[in-house]
């Protein structure tokens, strides 16, 4: 036995491992350990594997294989090629172990986490449905009360009708008379479009007094409404079935900056306004609307 030998076999020893653990852990055959501890290469299949079996064998045991190499370079066949590869079976059998033991550990925290995650979603889709169906039962039932009450009125207010009696059929004579006296024929409104370009479009509002502006949304569309001088009238995101209406008869200029056009219909005075450039095509757009209001003389 070499005195390498003799130096591993100790460390071995010192470990608590027998030929068989050392085997196990480096994968390297019983014989050939046996062979290196009794100085016995020739059994080998070459140098080469002389040199990465020691190597090997210094790491299961907590030696370092270069100083050991250096110290028993004489008990060491040597080969053309000094460096040897890294070959560390030991280390990598250690770190996949431990890998695969987190792993393991953790899985079925993993599993569980899953599985609340999956529950929790189905909770919170089965909710929403549900407050959905509600919110849609509610909305026809208030409907259906606003009908009936409407209907009701009618009837009550044709009871309350009066019967035709001598002073309305003066009075209906009367108006009759007026009705042949020639009336002033009123102008309409006219909101019309002046130009269009890329995502911008122009208006004019003319022949009347009044300028109201009125949002209808559909969806959750962003709007900023500002006037000539680039104050804010308005700015927010406008939510599903939300209406908003502005007065601004006391502005000559506005301009709506929108963000998902598609979603919010405008009305101008109750007038329904039709975009000049398709929202389904171009989603965001600056609306300016340019008001001149008529007097009061030509609109009777």
């Amino acid at each position: 036995m070499t005195e390498l030998g003799n130096r591993l076999k100790e460390a071995r020893e010192a470990k608590g491992l027998s030929l068989d653990d050392l085997q196990e852990i480096t994968k390297i055959q019983k014989r050939y350990l046996v062979g290196i501890e009794e100085g016995n290469y020739e059994m080998m299949p070459g140098k080469f594997y002389v040199r990465a079996f020691i190597k090997q064998y210094c790491e299961a045991v907590g030696l370092d294989s270069e100083e050991i190499f250096e110290q028993y370079k004489s008990n060491v066949p040597v080969t053309h090629q000094e460096e040897l590869p890294e070959l560390s079976r030991v280390q990598t059998r250690k770190t996949v172990s431990a890998s695969q033991s987190k792993i393991i550990d953790m899985l079925p925290k993993i599993l569980g986490g899953v599985v609340v995650i999956g529950v929790a979603v189905l909770i919170y889709v089965w909710v929403s449905n549900a407050m959905s169906d509600s919110k849609n039962e509610q909305a026809e039932d208030t409907k259906q009360s606003e009908n009936v009450g409407f209907n009701e009125s009618e009837e009550f207010s044709k009871e309350k009708e009066p019967k035709e009696t001598d002073t309305n059929k003066e009075a209906a004579k009367l108006n009759e008379e007026e009705k042949d006296e020639p009336i002033a024929e009123e102008v309409e409104q006219e909101l019309k479009v002046i130009n269009s370009s890329g995502k911008n479009s122009t208006y004019e509002l003319k022949n009347t007094e009044e300028f109201t502006v009125k949002l209808v949304s559909s969806g959750e569309p962003w709007v900023g409404i500002t006037n000539g001088n680039g104050s804010y009238l308005y700015q927010g995101t406008l939510k599903v079935d939300e209406e908003k209406e502005l007065d601004v008869k006391d502005e000559s200029v506005i301009i709506l900056n929108l963000g998902r056009a598609q979603d919010v219909e405008i009305y101008v005075n109750n007038e329904k306004l039709e975009y000049a450039i398709s929202p389904t095509e171009v989603l965001s757009q600056k609306i300016t609307i340019q008001f001149t209001k008529a007097d009061s003389s030509s609109t009777q």
